[in-house]
């Protein structure tokens, strides 16, 4: 049996356009005589569809979209057999009434063959809001070329139910189990699974057990692309019965692969990826993404020497190109010349459109106006946010006349405290780092300057003869200079050590005592969890972020605003 592994990025809630990119998928894998095609979960609506899927009308459109598409298929196609990600009405009074199922079209009709069983609510799934659990496995009785092959369906979380891998703990149901019952030829699993930090590798340890458990080849389908905040990485990939892998799709890219279950030698090409690299190819995609989806051709953003900035603009230019990247320095009276200088000539080592605009003019007038009117002498945070203030309405009025997207470049340390001005610096369609602590920032800017970001550089059209960050920016001290001789440390503690406080509280939700164990002083403890506090209502008005890590403070972050604990 010859399966074609569909490894695609479709576009959430545009059921036509992505019927027709499975109807291309089709042809394709007409052309190379395959007998079965395999897309990811939800693949006609794209994942995570939310709301959308309570939308009566789209799933009426959708069964009249998959009527056509196994008509189209079988005319053109022939016997070829294709799985499509389909949310399957339930008829019934009760809600929800959809099941996440996987429609098998041939032949010029379609049935369902799985339904999802495990439906995740943790971080940002909310899937038990649209979907009911499916009771029982799922095993579909294939004949090809005068075989009876079982093929044991699973989708995404379906497969992540070992407590010692994922550490969630024990689910109620267990699919991987009750399939050894069900004695299955092949495990297939069709996935819409999000990437986060050592993702890839939790995801090749529980399907590597599932294929020793079962004793069969494991064939694992995700989706790529990025849909709002979060970034799907592809990296499908097929087992061995012995949990082996001997084939690995691409990363961060759409892509098409064959594999005949008489195969068993490894064919994997050696990827020179790190964890640092693949933070760089999901932002990259992040940012393409959110801009093709959304509708934007170009980018906008403020430039002020710092190392924040610089990194946007570094990944912004990779996504988008240097033609489609606008930048602008706006110094006040309080930049500093080294400031001014490395914002332009970052600018040049990355070949974007740069352009100043001073803002002290700007600030003497908000002064003598709020003097003049108001008697009303701004104190010195006063001061500083109008600044930021100044600089976001400026960016805004370029996004707004140029349709530029503005993306904002606040890190995860500065947005986690509250160090950061809404209306400000914090404006912007999408927040490109704000899953990055400043420390990561750090290390990402030091690898994009080294030999081993070379052929990422060369792949994505960026200068390899120069260090794109520079040293200038990468070893500055941190400063939003915003005031005379003013430095982040002034009013936090160095990011080595804010960074490891934060993810204390955030990623692994320790509380006084374990951090105090770790080291930490009470008082410096007490002071970040009051900042942090302080800083929510902030976040519920922060633009969406790129989510990178098991806890962002975006859609998953879900703590009160007026709160006492």
């Amino acid at each position: 049996m010859k399966f074609l592994l569909a490894q695609i990025n479709p576009v959430v809630g545009d059921l036509e356009g992505n019927a027709k990119k499975i109807l291309y998928i089709a042809s394709k894998a007409n052309s190379i005589s395959t007998d079965f095609v395999l897309t990811p979960e939800l693949s006609l609506w794209g994942y995570p569809a939310n709301d959308l899927l309570l939308k009566k009308n789209l799933i009426k459109n959708q069964y009249q979209i998959l009527d056509k598409l196994a008509l189209d298929i079988h005319e053109k196609y022939g016997n070829l057999s294709i799985t499509v990600g389909i949310a399957e009405l339930i008829n019934d009074s009760f809600f929800p009434n959809l099941y996440n199922s996987i429609a098998l079209l041939e032949s010029g009709e379609w049935k369902i063959i799985a339904r999802k069983i495990i439906l995740p609510t943790y971080e940002v799934f909310d899937e038990k809001r649209y979907f009911r659990s499916e009771e029982k496995v799922s095993v579909l009785v294939k004949k090809i070329k005068n075989k009876t092959w079982r093929l044991g369906f699973t989708i995404c979380e379906d497969l992540w139910v070992n407590k010692n891998i994922e550490g969630r703990g024990i689910h109620k149901k267990n699919p991987i189990v009750d399939l050894k019952k069900k004695k299955v030829d092949i495990l297939v699993n069709l996935s819409a699974s999000p990437y986060t930090f050592k993702k890839l590798e939790l995801r090749s340890k529980v399907s590597s057990f599932a294929a020793k458990y079962l004793q069969v080849p494991l064939i694992y389908v995700n989706q790529i692309g990025a849909n709002d905040n979060l970034i799907f990485d592809g990296n499908s990939f097929v087992l061995d019965k012995k949990g082996s892998k001997i084939k690995q799709l691409k990363s961060f890219a759409e892509d098409l692969s064959t594999w005949e279950i008489e195969q068993t030698k490894p064919e994997i090409n050696k990827s020179e990826d790190s964890e640092i690299s693949s933070i760089f190819d999901a932002l990259v995609l992040g940012v393409r993404d959110y801009a093709k989806k959304c509708g934007f051709k170009t980018a906008l953003i403020g430039l002020s020497g710092g190392i924040d900035s610089a990194i946007v603009s570094a990944i912004a230019t990779a996504a988008l190109g240097s033609n489609n990247v606008y930048c602008v320095s706006m110094p006040s009276k309080w930049s500093s010349s080294h400031s001014k200088s490395d914002a332009k000539d970052l600018a040049r080592r990355l070949n974007i459109n740069f352009d100043s605009i001073p803002i002290e003019n700007l600030m003497t007038s908000f002064e003598e106006s709020f003097l003049k009117t108001l008697d009303f002498k701004m104190a010195e945070i006063t001061n500083q946010n109008i600044q930021s203030r100044i600089r976001g309405t400026l960016l805004m009025a370029l996004a707004n006349q140029e349709k530029h997207l503005l993306l904002s470049t606040g890190n995860k340390s500065e947005l986690a405290v509250g160090y950061c001005t809404l209306y400000g610096d914090m404006n912007g369609g999408l927040s490109v780092i704000g899953d990055l602590y400043k420390t990561n920032v750090f290390k990402l800017c030091n690898w994009l300057d080294s030999k081993d970001s070379i052929n990422h550089r060369k792949s994505y059209q960026l200068d390899t003869q120069v260090n794109l960050i520079g040293d200038n920016i990468r070893n500055k001290p941190p400063s939003a200079e915003l005031g005379p001789d003013q430095f982040d440390t002034d009013c936090l503690p160095p990011y080595s050590v804010l960074d490891n406080i934060l993810k204390g509280i955030i990623e692994e939700k320790k509380d006084l005592k374990q951090l105090e164990k770790d080291g930490f002083k009470k008082e410096l403890i007490l002071k970040i969890i009051t900042l942090i506090k302080k800083a929510e209502f902030k976040r519920k008005q922060a633009p969406p972020i790129l989510k990178l890590s098991s806890q962002s403070l975006g859609s998953d972050w879900r703590v009160p605003i007026a709160i006492s604990y």
